[in-house]
């Protein structure tokens, strides 16, 4: 039992150094290189980390300033909006097939 838990808070660690390794504010793009479609999406996903973060690192955003535009806009929107429950169409017909 307990070294299942051991490598469980490894796993965690891990997945965390993973995920904060790409934050927006990190420096990564600049003028000539900037964040595109995927980069939005992933920064949508990563969001409430990257607010977190920000409170112990000023320089961390949730948002990358450096970006393409409109393509990368798009993809941060969709992900803040799968991520968070904003599709809720088919999860209404799961749960109205659950209660019949």
């Amino acid at each position: 039992m307990k070294t299942n838990t051991f490598v469980l808070l490894i796993l965690i660690g891990i997945i965390i150094i993973t995920v904060t390794a790409c934050v927006p504010g990190g420096g990564e793009f600049y003028g000539q290189n900037p964040a595109g479609l995927f980069y939005g999406i992933w920064h949508g996903w990563i969001a409430p980390i990257s607010l977190i973060i920000s409170f112990f690192k000023p320089s961390i955003r949730i948002y990358e300033v450096n970006n393409t535009g409109f393509w990368y806009d798009f993809g941060f929107y969709i992900a803040i909006i799968s991520g968070f429950g904003g599709i809720s169409l088919t999860r209404k017909k799961l749960w109205k097939s659950d209660k019949e």
